[in-house]
C-alpha cells in the first residue's frame, strides 16, 4: 500500500513538473474551457427552437431524409424498430446519450492535461474549435430530430405517419426534453452536426495512440461507433448528423495544426 501511494505521489509530482514546464495553469484552463463552453451554449440556444418555426426545422429534416433515401441508407426507422421493445437496452442507450457525452469528453481532456501536458494544448484547441464551428450548422440549418417528427408537442411536426419513438419520454431516461422547462433552455433543433459523434471521434483520435493496453485502445476506437448507434436508436439524430460531427472535428484538427505551424 505504501509503495502504491509513493508511486502515485511520484507520478503526480512528475505531472506537475511537466505541466509547469509546458506553462499550463489549471485556473486558466478551467476559465478557458468553461468560458468557451458557456459562450457556445448561449449562442447555440439563441438560434434555438424557441426562435425557429417547427415547419422550417421539419423541412430541413425532409431534406436529410431525401438524401439518405437517395443513397439507399434511410435506416433510422428500422434501427429503432429493431430494438425498441428491449426496455432495459433502450434505457441504457438513453443514459449513454445523456451522460457519456460529457463524462468521457471532459474525462479525456483532464487525462490529457495530467498525462500528456505537451500535447494537451493542441487537442484542447482542436476540441474547442470543433465545438465552436458546430454553431454554424446550428444557426444556418435548424434540423428537427427524428423523435420530434411524430410529436405533437410545441416543437414537433405532429405527423401521423411517423413511427419514431421519443425514447426518453416513452421508455425512460434521466430527463425529458419536454419537461421541467428543459425545452426552454435547450435548442432542440441543434441536430446538425452531432457533437455527440464529433466529441466521441475527438476522444478516439486523441486517446488511441496514447493508451497502452489493447482493450483500452479497442474501447476508445469503438466509442464513436457506439455513439453513432446511440444517436440513431434513441431517435435524437440522423446518421448524416454524425458525419457533420466528424467534419467539424476535421476542421478543429486542421486549424489547430495550422496554428502550431504558423503561430
Amino acid at each position: 500500500m505504501t509503495s502504491t501511494v509513493k508511486s502515485v505521489a511520484a507520478w503526480l509530482a512528475d505531472s506537475l513538473e511537466r505541466r509547469q514546464k509546458a506553462g499550463l495553469k489549471f485556473w486558466f484552463e478551467v476559465l478557458l474551457v468553461g468560458g468557451v463552453y458557456f459562450a457556445y451554449s448561449m449562442v447555440r440556444n439563441i438560434f434555438g427552437s424557441a426562435a425557429v418555426e417547427p415547419a422550417v426545422a421539419a423541412r430541413n429534416a425532409d431534406r436529410i431524409i431525401e438524401i439518405e433515401k437517395a443513397l439507399g441508407l434511410y435506416i433510422e426507422p428500422d434501427v429503432q424498430a429493431a430494438f425498441i421493445d428491449a426496455t432495459a437496452f433502450i434505457q441504457f442507450w438513453n443514459l449513454f446519450y445523456g451522460v457519456f457525452h460529457f463524462l468521457v469528453t471532459f474525462g479525456a481532456l483532464i487525462w490529457m492535461y495530467l498525462r500528456f501536458p505537451d500535447d494537451y494544448r493542441f487537442w484542447r484547441r482542436a476540441g474547442l474549435l470543433a465545438t465552436s464551428s458546430a454553431l454554424i450548422g446550428f444557426a444556418t440549418f435548424p434540423l428537427m430530430p427524428p423523435r420530434l417528427l411524430g410529436s405533437c408537442s410545441t416543437y414537433g411536426a405532429c405527423r401521423s405517419g411517423e413511427s419514431y419513438v421519443d425514447t426518453v419520454i416513452e421508455v425512460g431516461g434521466i430527463w425529458s426534453f419536454e419537461s421541467s422547462g428543459f425545452d426552454l433552455i435547450s435548442n432542440q433543433y441543434a441536430a446538425m452536426p452531432s457533437l455527440h459523434v464529433g466529441w466521441s471521434l475527438w476522444c478516439a483520435v486523441m486517446l488511441v495512440p496514447r493508451l497502452k493496453t489493447w482493450w483500452a485502445k479497442g474501447l476508445a476506437a469503438t466509442y464513436p461507433l457506439l455513439t453513432m448507434f446511440a444517436i440513431v436508436v434513441t431517435a435524437n439524430h440522423y446518421w448524416i448528423d454524425g458525419l457533420g460531427g466528424a467534419a467539424v472535428v476535421g476542421v478543429g484538427y486542421g486549424v489547430s495544426k495550422a496554428w502550431d505551424r504558423w503561430v
